[in-house]
């Protein structure tokens, strides 16, 4: 169980005689909890889909330009991917949908052009940002299932990908007044990143209503105040995208990678406090490149010592530890 070996290494994490958080919850019951709702919500909305209606997708890439015959509304394009070659399948990491950006698992809406976007593209822009944004979502379900459950960990929110920055981050809650994670607990925890990209788990969106997704985060007081603005700023003025990976549900706009295992060499590297008179979080940082790009050791190094530095991205704003209010958009 990931939180046993993890515990393993952070024996200074993890307080047994005087926990600093009295608190029913557990992190464990409330994932299992909020990953029951995601499965009933897409249950709900598949069986909406009575009639099988045809598509066109007219693909415009490699190996050669082709028409494809798919199914309105549950089609994916990774499933177009798949009557395309193999190649495409496995490198693609999101694709673009009549010029629009588009998750690799999310259901085409109607007869389209499509594209793949991939690492290796003359101007990777989105693919990298999208590579950014998820390796932060990863970091989220790494911290959220980190620690032992007398800590109850709430993820706040990250700044927007910017991969000038030269590091993924996550800001979050883990009820103890300082960490400062020795040279071996940052090795450990970048060893649980490396499994949960060998995982291979894909990046499963869904759009829901607001109420649905207030349901499932009612125990994040974070995300309770996140969803709301979101959801106004959504083109039908109130729903909001959930993704999952594995067991882990994650608020965001998105998009994101196709799936976990693009992720490839990857260190967490610095935890930083964020001050507030009321709430402590830190902002746990790291660097990562994606599957199948190497850097020799030197290189990497100065990579890795770049992103120890505090990440300037926006911090989360009026913090408070019974109405904590953050920007919306960093989601």
């Amino acid at each position: 169980m990931l939180t046993s070996r993890v515990a393993a290494a952070l024996p200074r994490l993890l307080p047994c005689t005087r926990p600093y958080h009295k608190q029913a919850l557990t992190n464990t019951i409330v994932k299992k909890k909020r990953s029951q709702l995601f499965t009933q919500e897409a249950q709900r909305q598949a069986a909406l889909i009575t009639d099988v209606e045809k598509i066109e997708v007219q693909y415009d890439g490699q190996p050669k330009n082709c028409t494809l015959i798919m199914n309105k509304g549950m089609s994916t394009p990774y499933n177009c991917a798949q009557h395309i070659n193999q190649m495409i399948m496995e490198r693609s990491v999101l694709a673009e949908v009549d010029g629009q950006v588009w998750d690799m698992h999310r259901p085409l809406e109607d007869s389209c052009t499509l594209r793949f976007l991939h690492f290796r593209q003359s101007d990777p822009y989105y693919a990298n940002k999208a590579f950014w944004r998820s390796a932060s979502v990863m970091l989220g379900a790494l911290l959220e299932s980190s620690f032992k459950d007398n800590l109850y960990v709430e993820l706040c929110s990250y700044p927007s990908p910017n991969v000038r920055s030269g590091s993924f981050v996550y800001d979050v809650d883990i009820k103890i007044p300082e960490w400062e994670p020795t040279k071996e607990e940052l090795r450990t925890l970048s060893g649980e990143m490396v499994k949960l990209s060998l995982a291979a788990h894909r990046f499963e969106r869904l759009e829901v209503d607001a109420s649905v997704a207030l349901k499932m985060f009612a125990d994040n007081r974070f995300k309770t105040q996140q969803i709301p603005q979101m959801a106004a700023q959504s083109t039908s003025g109130n729903t909001v995208v959930v993704y999952r990976i594995g067991d882990f549900v994650e608020v965001s706009r998105g998009p994101m990678m196709a799936d976990t295992s693009h992720l490839g060499k990857v260190s967490i590297v610095a935890v930083h406090p964020i001050e507030s008179n009321e709430v402590q979080l830190f902002r746990v940082q790291g660097v990562a490149l994606p599957r199948g790009f190497l850097l020799n050791h030197f290189a990497y190094g100065v990579l890795e010592k770049r992103a120890q530095q505090m990440n300037s991205g926006r911090l989360p704003l009026n913090i408070s530890s019974t109405k904590p209010q953050t920007q919306a958009s960093t989601l």
